[in-house]
């Protein structure tokens, strides 16, 4: 049965259009949109803007919110617990946390989410039986709350560059790029199917992959695939790969013919002038993770710039310390106005392309424009509320947080309203338990 929302003001592209009415099919697909359009007896909303696509997350990273802000350090310090951490999953602990990590999201108003996935096995390396365990949890996890899930199951061979895989990274590894090819396309048979989970790849990053694994993971990946690497997060990763390579690490993935539209590069913070033009040049997708690059010291990547040559600009919370689009949206804008001591750096119509357009993009997941064809993933938005009264609809990344976030749908279907999943759960208290399994 197909359905139909009247939208008070619909942010298409940006631009706050008035009455617009969204027929969508049983597919969950929007198959006409007609501005100015009388109230009809639909599903009647307020201000809505087209669903965020999340680009990069690690999601059992939640797990260390408010743990590691107290100590200093860097990320290097930071990734020692992070491992702790990953030492503790299994199956059912990790479907539990990503559980009340998707429900967080949808609630803050994501409506897809890229999983950069790459605890694969038991802590000492050795393929849950049956297989596929902790990437069919996460699965389950996704289809339990009604997000739409990517998982990009990662490449993860070495401990850095020249390096076995240290005792604690063991559970990331395949051993080759075969073994992983392997793994992935049983995989992908196991996940194909019902259209609200996929699967993509990763190659974790030029540290922890071979040039040679690289190569042979692009020639056995089907073209269609989304691929994703952290590229440059850190200034050691670039110093170490020209020491081993004499490249920069964007410079290697260009020299393995890996610089694609499909390909999406996330974080890309510490780029030489050629490195930008060779990403824009072949219109590459850089996701940007405001939040987190923040928490970490990493450093403000240079996104305008990247923009301009030829980029689209995608993000992702990535660690999520912090669960919030709005203020990716805005970390995205802050960071070039301290940088450049400019306003207005990225227009907020830009800001919500990053946030909706160009992650759905960057996880293969099509257009999203909400136009006819497009997938009918909604939120809708608090304009009376004590940040949000008086902003301009079209502004509203600029102001509104997830707390502003009233309800959610995804294909058409509403799966949260007032911070808690249709189902009734909230995020905190699936949160509460996920937790406590991980201490037990």
């Amino acid at each position: 049965m197909s359905a139909g929302f009247w939208c008070e003001s619909l942010l298409i592209d940006g631009i706050a259009v008035a009455g617009v009415r969204l027929e969508v099919d049983p597919a969950g697909r929007i198959t006409r949109v007609q501005p100015e359009a009388a109230k009809a007896a639909d599903i009647r909303l307020g201000t809505v803007m087209p669903g965020f696509g999340n680009a990069h997350s690690h999601a059992f990273h939640r797990a260390l919110r408010g743990q590691t802000h107290g100590d200093g350090g860097d990320f290097w310090l930071w990734r020692e617990r992070m491992y702790r951490v990953a030492a503790q999953l299994d199956p059912g602990k990790y479907q539990a946390l990503a559980t009340a990590v998707f429900a967080e999201m949808l609630v803050s108003g994501y409506t897809a989410v890229g999983e950069f996935h790459y605890v694969h096995h038991r802590r000492d390396g050795a393929p849950y039986e049956p297989g596929h365990a902790m990437e069919l949890a996460i699965a389950a996890a996704a289809r339990a709350v009604g997000i739409r899930l990517v998982l990009l199951d990662t490449v993860y061979l070495q401990g850095g560059i020249g390096r076995e895989l240290a005792p604690e990274q063991l559970a990331f590894g395949d051993g080759s790029a075969a073994a992983w090819l392997a793994r992935w396309m049983s995989l992908r048979a196991r996940l194909d199917g019902d259209g609200l989970v996929t699967l993509g790849a990763a190659l974790h990053s030029v540290r922890a992959v071979t040039p040679d694994a690289m190569r042979e993971v692009q020639g056995g990946l089907p073209p269609e695939v989304p691929l994703h690497i952290h590229l440059s997060e850190q200034s050691q990763e670039n110093a170490d790969c020209l020491a081993a390579y004499g490249l920069t690490p964007t410079g290697l993935l260009d020299s393995l013919g890996a610089l694609a539209p499909r390909l999406s590069v996330v974080h890309a913070t510490h780029l030489s002038d050629a490195d930008r033009a060779r990403l824009g040049d072949a219109a590459v997708t850089v996701v940007m993770c405001p939040t987190t690059e923040a928490d970490l010291g990493d450093g403000i990547g240079p996104a305008l710039a990247l923009a301009a040559a030829g980029s689209p600009i995608a993000l992702g919370s990535d660690q999520n310390a912090v669960i919030d689009p709005f203020l990716e949206m805005r970390g995205l804008e802050m960071g070039e106005r301290l940088a450049s001591q400019k306003r207005g750096c990225f227009a907020p119509a830009a800001l919500l392309a990053a946030a909706s357009t160009a992650g759905y993009a960057s996880l293969g997941l099509g257009r999203h424009r909400l136009q006819p064809g497009d997938p009918c993933d909604l939120v809708e938005i608090s304009t009376t509320g004590v940040r949000t009264v008086g902003s301009l609809a079209g502004q509203l990344p600029l102001t509104a947080t997830a707390s502003d976030v009233l309800r959610v749908f995804v294909g058409g279907r509403l799966v949260a309203e007032g911070g808690q999943l249709v189902g009734g759960e909230r995020p905190a208290a699936l949160m509460t338990e996920a937790l406590a399994r991980l201490s037990r």
